[in-house]
């Protein structure tokens, strides 16, 4: 076995290797850019290398830099983790010619199934059935309309090197392929170094499904059934679960035992997986192969007990696998939330700054006979740059059941403390909630259908409503006893917390009664309810963990005048607990507007202005774009909301602008 591992990758992946790599007795190297000198990955590995600036075309995607840390530290094998040069073939060559272990697949696996047009051959070869499209290279704009218009819209423009929803676009037209082909290409070179484009048809009401698969150098090859990825913003996956509530036994078979034969056919070893595109009847479409660890792997690892990182090593060191088929059996069901900084309520624009709070949810079984894991790269106090992925971190659960692994997520979910950047952990809260989520009833449009005009937070339903009004009625008067007590021992005499208050919250009035004991509190309704309110919560606690019923109820907290900001499932709610004559009063009070900025043009995000698409004195439509913003890897392109004329323009390409800055102004 390996006595030290280099990996060459940064932020949750590299730290859950190291974990991997540290319980079998196995040393570590991390590398990092100058941007990630204090970060979490360096802290916990044995050894680190410096290799460069923050971007990651002078620092972790250039292999010389890599190859050099490698001479450094001795490392025998390099784990790449995900994404950088986890798909190079190049890199997996040097590595080679250099007599490191590349802890992946041989370098003519990568070659051929790495990429998204030889592997569509290849695949279509084997009798594997694929999506319609046009698997040559793409020369310009004008050609990508012509093929598009050939192969039928809408189509789905995408970078042959390209994952993780970087380089791809779906165009409904032919001016949307120009626009799309232009921004694919444009991203793929920023983040692969590889500007290659093809195109395929786009199968509309899709669930996207991958195989895992795991091969050693023995011949062997087994699946570790599949993912259900079709929860996707931006062709960027945000929920996964495993198994899918789609497939039945004899399709997961079939699918599995497909994607086992390619991997065979290209000479697989070590962990990949085999993406699919399933439609409503069941009918599967090889998409492509990922030669490498995917990010949702938490969950195949929840089901099946198998740690693939470990596999992933072993293979590496040419051991034969462990287990054959029939042993990897489906325990349970695990879910997970990828957690980002993006703010959903900007259009899920990223964001950046400062983590000053950052506390997940306990890691390890539940009191509920559950089991919660967080995979992440961050710590509080710890930044989020806007150099690379916007991810913060991968929450997982797991249940004896789907509904009880929905339920951990909830609970999970409400746990999390986050401050200082958007993010969107409030999103993943509400999908939660969602009828068709529960259902198991989605597809990969799922968020562009259900939340057509953007998240605009969650409206709670009256029950629920109830109980957080229950529980800040009981929250209430934990404070106010506290301020009795103080200004009891300034004055003379103690001062009397009442038992009748009004908690208005998401528009409603409950006028309640707190009727108070050791163990807790019994809130009283008009309507003549009563609930239970439990709790441990003490007023300065950001986190008040609750019975409601005997029901949990977690809530984030914090202190707004005559109540609180209470957070919970996805709703962000302004909680005011007034006495009835307080409450009758501040109905008289004006409510404040805020500031018209309609005719302004605001940056929605930290980033670089890359294109500016009009000048003053433009007439614009709506729809019209008006300027991209680059951030995290990612172009934006900005559209003009309603027809206007260009008065100023403020910002000129390659500008660096914060949040809410002016780009342009109109008329």
């Amino acid at each position: 076995m390996f006595k030290k591992i280099l990996i060459a990758n940064r932020g949750e992946i590299a730290c859950r290797v190291i974990k991997s790599a540290r319980k079998m007795g196995i040393k570590t190297v991390a590398v990092y850019s100058d941007a990630d000198a204090h970060a979490l990955h360096v802290k916990m590995a044995d050894e680190a290398v410096h290799i460069g600036p923050p971007p990651a075309n002078q620092s972790y995607i250039v292999i010389d830099k890599i190859m050099d840390a490698i001479r450094q530290t001795g490392a025998e094998a390099v784990h790449p983790g995900y994404g950088f040069l986890s798909e190079n073939m190049k890199f997996a060559e040097a590595l080679e010619n250099e007599g490191v272990v590349f802890v992946g697949p041989p370098s003519p696996a990568i070659e051929s199934m790495g990429d998204k047009i030889t592997s569509k051959k290849l695949a279509m070869e084997a009798g594997v059935s694929t999506v319609p499209g046009y698997m040559g290279l793409i020369a310009d704009a004008d050609e990508a309309v012509k093929i598009s218009g050939e192969i039928g819209y809408p189509v789905m423009i995408k970078a042959s090197a390209g994952g993780g929803g970087k380089g791809m676009r779906i165009a409904w037209s032919e001016s949307e392929v120009k626009e799309g082909f232009e921004s694919s290409k444009n991203e793929a070179a920023n983040s692969f170094g590889d500007d290659r484009i093809f195109i395929e048809k786009f199968v509309t009401q899709p669930r996207h499904i991958e195989i895992q698969v795991l091969a050693d150098q023995h011949g062997n090859c087994v699946y570790l059934h599949e993912r259900e990825c079709s929860i996707q913003r931006r062709n960027q996956k945000v929920i996964e679960e495993a198994p899918s509530p789609f497939l039945d036994e004899a399709t997961r078979r079939a699918m599995g035992e497909q994607a086992c034969a390619l991997a065979k056919a290209v000479g697989y070893t070590s962990a990949g997986t085999v993406e699919f595109i399933v439609d409503g009847d069941r009918n599967f479409y090889f998409l492509e192969m990922n030669t490498r660890l995917q990010v949702e792997h938490p969950v195949t690892e929840l089901i099946t007990g198998v740690d693939l990182v470990e596999q992933m090593i072993r293979v590496a060191a040419g051991e034969p696998l462990p287990f054959k088929q029939e042993d990897l059996k489906i325990n349970g069901w695990a879910m997970e939330s990828r957690l980002y900084a993006e703010d959903p309520y900007r259009n899920f624009l990223p964001s950046i700054g400062r983590l000053t709070r950052y506390r997940p949810p306990v890691e390890g079984h539940t009191v509920r006979g559950g089991i919660v894991r967080n995979d992440t790269g961050v710590f509080e106090g710890g930044e989020i740059s806007m150099f690379y992925d916007p991810m913060i971190a991968k929450l997982c659960t797991w249940g004896e059941s789907r509904a009880d692994a929905i339920e951990e997520m909830r609970l999970a979910l409400d746990t999390f403390e986050v401050e200082g950047i958007g993010h969107n952990l409030p999103f993943c809260s509400a999908v939660m909630d969602h009828p068709k989520f529960c259902a198991g009833e989605m597809t990969t449009a799922f968020i562009a259908e259900e939340y057509p005009d953007g998240f605009e937070g969650v409206t709670l339903d009256h029950a629920t409503l109830k109980r957080v009004a229950a529980a800040a009625a009981a929250m209430n008067r934990v404070s106010e006893i506290r301020l009795s007590r103080i200004s009891g021992t300034l004055g003379n005499h103690e001062r009397h917390v009442g038992e009748n208050w009004v908690v208005t919250l998401q528009g409603e009035d409950f006028a309640v009664k707190v009727s108070a004991d050791k163990s807790g509190s019994t809130v009283s309704f008009a309507d003549g309810t009563h609930l239970r309110v439990e709790s441990s919560w003490v007023p300065g606690h950001s986190l008040a963990e609750l019975l409601i019923e005997s029901r949990p109820l977690v809530l984030k907290v914090g202190l707004i005048p005559s109540g609180f900001r209470l957070r919970v499932r996805g709703a962000d709610l302004k909680v005011h607990v007034r006495t009835p004559r307080a409450a009758e009063l501040a109905k008289l009070m004006p409510e404040k507007l805020p500031p018209d900025t309609s005719k302004f043009l605001l940056c929605p995000m930290p980033g670089l202005i890359v294109k500016i698409n009009v000048a003053e004195g433009d007439e614009v439509q709506e729809g019209q774009a008006l300027a991209t913003v680059e951030a995290m890897k990612m172009e934006n392109i900005l559209r003009a909301e309603r027809k206007g004329v260009v008065k100023k323009v403020n910002a000129a390409p390659g500008a660096s602008l914060k949040v809410d800055e002016v780009i342009m102004e109109f008329e």
